[in-house]
């Protein structure tokens, strides 16, 4: 079948989705949870043809991995989803003008939403659930990485509408060549909404391409600064965790800023991240804090590349700043707007640090790491958006609807 025919099926499945009432949705999510434990051997099969053709150190190994763990985390998230309460149809704003006119601002669903994402089967299930339960259709196109993987879960939760006497396009896969990506950003008039979820490439081309309107979400070139005021048994754990917990995720730490009264305690702050043999990438001034202190094969002097660099790997950046707003000043010129972190002890300046710094999420003594919509409590997320229209942070379901006005009136004319 063309990826026209697919897109079309996709568009003519929209009343099958929002005719379903948000009992029904759980329901689904529910069964799709439950059958997704008890396929689990299916699913890792396909997903073991996926990892044979990838070289284990390849960043994006991590992502496409399955785990029998991780397959538990993801029927978990469709249960939490499906316990969510539904975004639709619900009254944003009311009112009523002199003439008596009655206005209701309402939320509904977009109709056809499109991702884009790279090797993380993971996002298949998210993307459904969340759809589903905003009463959208999704059209996903998965990196080819990951195709056995994908067709896998998608087979999975077609099955699961079939038995329910829905139309399987609810759920629509696409082939994994370039060429289906093409298609689906041209697509006028079948798809309301693309949402690619990966790196600055992939976005970058989606951007350029695309037809339909854009909400980027994915890249993400995370810093933390560490002030004068920072305590070291704190920064040392933030630091570590939000560096090394997955260092494949867009919401891991790249860059360490530090306040140059504060070099002596580099090394006390580093010192987890040798355990794991991270890279470091270190400016003149923290590169002599850290010699001696850190191994020398994993020491190395900075260069302008360093910085404003997604890792995706454990390699990171370190700089020397002078005060608060010369950090401002990097994180803003070098991030992408994504998670930010601060580690200090003085109100004032951590008060600054949050209004000044330009990202979807702004942390104080907390890691990035926590930049995920179960950690916010959504459930899950479509993609952490990293601009300013329409939504910003970790896309759940509110921000998978849109809106209408709703107006009632009695026989009133416009003079």
């Amino acid at each position: 079948m063309s990826v026209r025919n697919l897109l079309e099926q996709a568009a003519g499945a929209v009343p099958s989705a929002q005719s379903l009432s948000d009992k029904e949705v759980s329901v689904i999510l529910e069964e799709l949870a439950s059958l997704l434990k008890e396929r689990q051997e299916d699913i890792l099969r396909a997903n073991a043809a996926d990892l044979a053709r990838m070289e284990a150190t390849n960043p994006k190994y991590d992502r496409l991995k399955l785990t029998p763990t991780r397959l538990d985390e993801m029927a978990d998230e469709l249960t939490q989803v499906a316990h969510l309460p539904s975004p639709l149809y619900r009254t944003l704003a009311e009112w009523t003008r002199p003439n008596g006119l009655a206005f209701l601002k309402v939320s509904v669903p977009f109709g056809v939403v499109g991702i884009i994402y790279e090797a993380r089967p993971n996002v298949t299930t998210d993307v459904f659930a969340l759809c589903l339960k905003s009463g959208n259709v999704c059209v996903l196109k998965g990196g080819s990485d990951a195709q056995m993987s994908n067709q896998a879960l998608v087979a999975l939760i077609q099955d699961v509408l079939r038995r329910r006497g829905l139309d399987p396009a609810i759920c629509t896969l696409l082939p994994p060549e370039r060429e289906a990506a093409e298609a689906l950003l041209q697509a006028e008039g079948l798809v309301d909404l693309v949402i690619p979820r990966g790196g600055k490439a992939l976005i970058r081309s989606v951007r350029k391409q695309s037809r339909i309107p854009v909400i980027e979400t994915g890249a993400g070139v995370c810093h933390t600064y560490f002030d004068a005021s920072g305590d070291v048994d704190k920064g040392r754990r933030i630091i570590c965790n939000a560096k090394t917990r997955r260092v494949s995720v867009c919401n891991a730490l790249d860059c360490l800023l530090i306040h140059r009264d504060r070099l002596g305690v580099l090394p006390a702050l580093c010192q987890p991240l040798a355990d794991k043999q991270v890279v470091l990438y270190a400016d003149e001034e923290a590169f002599k804090a850290l010699q001696g202190h850190y191994p020398d094969a994993l020491l190395q002097r900075a260069t302008e590349e360093s910085y404003g660099t997604e890792f995706l790997d454990y390699k990171m950046a370190i700089r020397t700043v002078a005060s608060l707003e010369e950090a401002v000043r990097h994180i803003n010129r070098y991030g992408s707007r994504h998670s930010e972190c601060i580690v200090g002890e003085a109100e004032a300046v951590i008060r600054q640090f949050e209004r000044e710094v330009d990202a979807a999420c702004v942390y104080a003594n907390a890691p990035t790491s926590f930049t995920d919509g179960a950690q916010f409590g959504f459930g899950a997320e479509i993609g952490i958006s990293t601009q300013k229209l329409h939504a910003r942070g970790p896309m759940a379901l509110p921000e998978l609807t849109t809106y209408k006005y709703i107006i009632s009136g009695n026989g009133q004319i416009r003079n």
